[in-house]
Formats: C-alpha cells, structure tokens, sequence
C-alpha cells in the first residue's frame, strides 16, 4: 500500500495556507508548509516532495522564479502555480517556465484537490515511465523488428543492389519513402542524386515540366529553361511517389521515358538521355484502376518488376513500443525534453489503437502529447487530447460512431487514405475478437458463427494477432 502524497505548500497569506492545508489533509495528504520564496524552494531543493503548490507573489522571490529554478533541478515535480493575475501573460510565462499546472484566484477547493491528484499521479508515474532503449535508430531509418517487417528488411536486401524498377504498395503513412531512401542507400548510386516528387501534390498542368523540364518560352511564364526531375536524377534515383495519381496523358509519356530511357523538355525537341533508377510509389489499388481505365495496363508492369508492400501499423502492433522511443527520442530532442518518457498505461493505450494514419499519425500524436506533457511523462490523458478511445469488442454505439466520424475526418484533412478500407478491416477484427471470446477460445464453433472456413478463421485471427485459445 502507498504511502500518502506528500504536498509542498509556499503560501504567505495565513489564513488562505490554513484553508488550503486543513483541504489537503482531509483529503488525505502529508503537508509541508513554507510563508516564503526562499524557504519553500529550500526545502523543494533538500526533500521529494509528490507535489507543490506555490503561490504567484511571495517574499524573498517569486513563485515563477522558483518555478523556473526548480523546473531544471527536478524537471518530473509538478509545480501548480496559484496566482491572483487574470493575465494571458502569466498563463503562458507559467507554463513556458514549467508550471505543471496554475490556478486562478479565487478557485473551488475541489479544482485544487483534482489537480493535486492527477499531479500526484502524474509525479508517481514519473518513478516509473517506460524504459527507453539506449541503441534507436536515429535519421530516415525504417523502425520495427515484427514478422511484416523483416520480411520487408529481407525484400529490400535482395533488389537494392539490382538495376530494376520497384513498386511500393502501402496505406499512407506507413513508410514507403524511407523505404525508398533505405533502397537507394543500399545501392550503387548511394553518392549519386535522390530525387523526390509527389505526384499528388504538383497541379496537373505543371506535373510534365516537372518532371521533364521545359524550354524558354514553351508555356507563358516560362521564362528561362527549366531542368526537369529527370534530368536532376541523372545517375541516381528517381522517387515517384503517388504516381497512381497521375494522368493518363502522364502516364503514356512516363512509360515511354521507362521504355526508351530518353526525356524530351516540354517545348523542346532534343531527345536527352537520362540513367534513372525509378522507385515508385502508391497507396492506390491499381489493378482496379486498370479496371476503371484511370491506370495503362502497361505502365503498371513496366513499374512493377519488383514490388515491396508495406504492413500497415494494425497489422504490427508489436513495433508500436519501439516506434515510441524512436519518436520520442527523436522529437524530445528537438523540442528540448532532456529525458521524454511514457506512462505504462499510455503506452498500452497506444497498442490497442487503430491507427488508420499508421506510423505518421502516430508520430503526430506523440510530438503533441510532449508538448501536452511539458516535460513530464506522457499520460493517457495527454494522448486523448488528440486521439479517441481505442474501439473494442465491449465499446457501445457511441464510440463506433465516434471511430467512424474521426477516421472519415482524417480521411477529409487527407491524413488517411481507403478510409472504407480502415473502418471494415476494424469492423472485421471486433467481429473476430467477440466470437472467439464468446466460443471461449473455440475456433471451429467461432468460424462456424461468423460464416467462415476455419483455415480461414485461424489465418485471420494470426493477420489481427488475436492469438486465441487453441480447439479443445
């Protein structure tokens, strides 16, 4: 059983320490009590305390100041600063100088006592974070060590070194630029240029002087020759990503660069030959794109010599913890976080997310919650600012609708692609995990509930890692 939470109180006013103190112990808090600036920020110095409350104007120095000092001494003791200034200033000098929290003066004795509590659990969680490993991966590296992966790290070994156009299929998000770059640096043209172009992102009508460059004069505006992609890419690598996005008119002109090795600047009528490696890239199902006449049959076998796809991050759930410590090391750096550290209980969260965005959105939801966290190890709650309740077999209507209408949003925003994809694939892996836990780990009875043959039951209970009881 724990010992009770031992509070740091630096207030000057008598009477107000009284109330607040007499609040505190019947709440079940140890209090200390200092009447000063130098008194309250020596015994924070000299003593751990779970959590302290200081207030804004004090003798000797200020609550800011000792909030400061205190923030690079003990950077996990959360602060919460009261203070009678109704000022966007001191709200935000307070935050940026490490204040866990702040209170506005006069406020409910119930807000202070939620906001200890959830500061001393914040403080006690911050005894246990989740271990970062020494050894991350640092860079455009590809992280993650799950079966998908490696099966990844494998393909990539085999055709990086070969001359050969390669096709890279995955849910946005998942990674296949660094997938390119990793293919490219395991080849012979790792000291020759690494082109990139999204072919989603450049308006049709500039696209072909793009990617093969014009000549003056050839459109208005074009006022001095332009060296195209392709020609900036001689004797390395090209990285068309998206190019299920491109036009039929580019598409034709593409696959006669592919066929003839040769690229022609828009209002120019010099053949120029080009040595590309082209890798190419897309989250669109091209076969029915062939189908619905918006991709050349031809084209498409003439980019898919190799082809590697990439998992999307619900279907390599056991690479989540390690993508954490990537991202938090990566941007704790950048943001000035000495030592970025996890909850357990956040991290778990994390796991049982959908993750309709895959690795991009989770690295956005972690680079928010270290600010959300200031310096603290990052909490559930900090999470659930930018990210919903994970789905699960047991969740009522309301958290499906919320599911639904957040990935349909992300979908709008353009931060996840095949949205109806994502939501049946999720759809499908609750209907598994409610029959198998209602066959009580009987797979046969479950398949034979859902409709389904059991060879494919088992195939799809290993694809969502449900891992059930083996058939009595």
């Amino acid at each position: 059983m724990q010992s009770p939470a031992h509070i740091l109180l630096i207030e000057d006013d008598s009477e107000l320490a009284g109330i607040i103190r007499d609040a505190l112990e019947a709440g079940g808090y140890e209090v200390t009590l200092a009447t000063d600036g130098d008194e309250g920020f020596a015994l924070a110095r000299k003593k751990d305390y779970d959590a302290m409350l200081t207030d804004f104007q004090l003798p000797s120095q200020d609550g800011l100041n000792i909030v400061r000092k205190l923030h690079d001494e003990k950077p996990h003791l959360p602060v919460i600063l009261m203070t009678a200034h109704h000022s966007t200033d001191v709200a935000i000098q307070a935050t940026r100088r490490g204040a866990w929290d702040y209170l506005m003066k006069p406020f409910p004795l119930t807000k202070m006592l939620q906001l200890i509590e959830r500061a001393v659990e914040s403080s006690r969680m911050a005894a246990r974070p989740v271990e970062l490993e020494r050894e991350v991966a640092e860079g455009d590296s590809i992280i993650g060590r799950s079966p998908g992966m490696q099966e990844v790290y494998k393909e990539i070994g085999r055709v990086a070194a070969k001359p050969v156009t390669v096709l890279i299929r995955g849910e946005t998000g998942t990674g296949k630029e660094l997938v390119a770059r990793a293919l490219m640096r395991f080849s012979d043209r790792l000291q020759k240029p690494f082109v990139t172009v999204n072919c989603a992102a450049i308006p049709e009508t500039l696209l072909e002087s793009e990617l093969f460059g014009h000549e003056k004069g050839a459109f208005t505006g074009a006022d001095a020759r332009r060296i195209g992609r392709f020609e900036q890419a001689d004797n390395g690598t090209l990285f068309l990503d998206e190019i299920g996005e491109l036009s039929m008119g580019t598409q034709a002109k593409l696959l006669r660069v592919l066929q003839e090795k040769t690229i022609s600047r828009v209002g120019g009528r010099e053949n120029i030959e080009v040595d590309v490696r082209v890798i190419a890239a897309t989250h669109v199902d091209l076969e029915k794109a062939i189908a619905d006449k918006r991709f050349r049959e031809d084209l498409f076998y003439r980019l898919n010599v190799m082809t590697l796809t990439l998992p999307p991050l619900r279907e390599r759930r056991e690479d989540i913890p390690l993508l954490v410590q990537y991202f938090l090391r990566r941007h704790g750096a950048a943001l000035q976080i000495l030592q970025p550290a996890i909850q357990p209980e956040a991290l778990a969260h994390l796991e049982k997310q959908p993750w309709p965005g895959n690795v991009r959105q989770l690295e956005n939801v972690l680079r928010k919650a270290l600010l959300s966290a200031r310096g603290y190890p990052i909490g559930i709650s900090d999470l659930e600012k930018n990210l919903g309740a994970p789905v699960s077999a047991t969740s009522g209507s309301n958290t499906w609708q919320k599911f639904i209408a957040d990935t349909v949003e992300a979908a709008s925003r353009g931060e996840v692609e095949d949205a109806m994809k994502v939501l049946q694939s999720k759809m499908e892996e609750e209907a598994l995990r409610h029959a198998i836990e209602l066959a009580e780990g009987n797979q046969a009875k479950a398949a034979r509930w859902l409709g389904i043959s059991l060879p494919t039951m088992r195939e799809k209970l290993r694809h969502y890692a449900l891992h059930p009881k083996q058939d009595a």
